[in-house]
């Protein structure tokens, strides 16, 4: 059973919002769950800025020394080994690109021998570098390089923001295969608001937590 959930993808692709929903539907199960905030690299849209959110739903959150502070000091002050031993789920959100992932590569000697550990990679079809399959593949090759992971499955969460429709997922979904087959790994789910879901396979429903920093 996978109860260490690592989230990675491109800048904009939308994890930190997979994330927060994933953590917040196994809360809603009753499970205990540890969000961890290893994003180093981007001060905007991390799991870090959900800490009262995740506290009303019995949620703990780990977060880098400096997070939501006005010091750029990439400086972690947990113990991650000791956070997925304490039993429960643990979702950890990585920063974006090779970039982000090198701080999960610190970790991998404790992630990447463990049947319970799965690294997803989100994609958005409408993305900038990640608008086609190959381009999504070698970015997630880079990112497993710097991660020393492997990619354990795919998370289409192709979307236009508030553009969003129905139509604009189920066009996704051909590239979402594609990217999926060209990585050797199980497309796991597509991802959007419910309404945009009708007559889509494998979809998570997810609600829009993350919002631009100027809204």
């Amino acid at each position: 059973m996978i109860k260490i959930i690592i989230i990675t993808g491109h800048y904009g692709c939308g994890k930190t919002n997979i994330a927060v929903n994933i953590a917040l539907k196994l809360a809603e199960k009753g499970e205990k769950v540890t969000v961890v905030d290893l994003d180093i690299v981007n001060p905007y849209f991390r799991t870090a800025d959900f800490g009262e959110l995740f506290g009303s739903r019995g949620i703990e959150l780990a977060v880098p020394m400096y997070a939501n502070s006005n010091l750029d000091i990439p400086a972690l002050s947990f113990d991650l080994g000791a956070i997925i031993n304490g039993g429960g789920y643990t979702v950890i959100d990585v920063g974006g690109d090779p970039e982000g992932a090198v701080a999960l590569g610190r970790y991998g000697d404790i992630l990447k021998n463990r049947s319970d550990a799965a690294l997803y990679y989100v994609i958005n079809k409408y993305r900038y570098l990640t608008s086609t399959p190959e381009e999504a593949l070698e970015l997630l090759k880079k990112i497993e390089a710097a991660s020393g992971l492997k990619c354990s499955g795919i998370i289409n969460n192709s979307n236009l923001g508030e553009l969003t429709d129905n139509k604009t997922v189920a066009e996704s979904l051909d590239y979402a295969e594609k990217t999926a087959k060209a990585a050797n790994a199980p497309l796991l789910c597509t991802c959007s608001e419910g309404k945009n879901l009708d007559g889509i396979e494998k979809a998570f429903a997810t609600e829009v937590f993350v919002n631009l920093p100027w809204n």
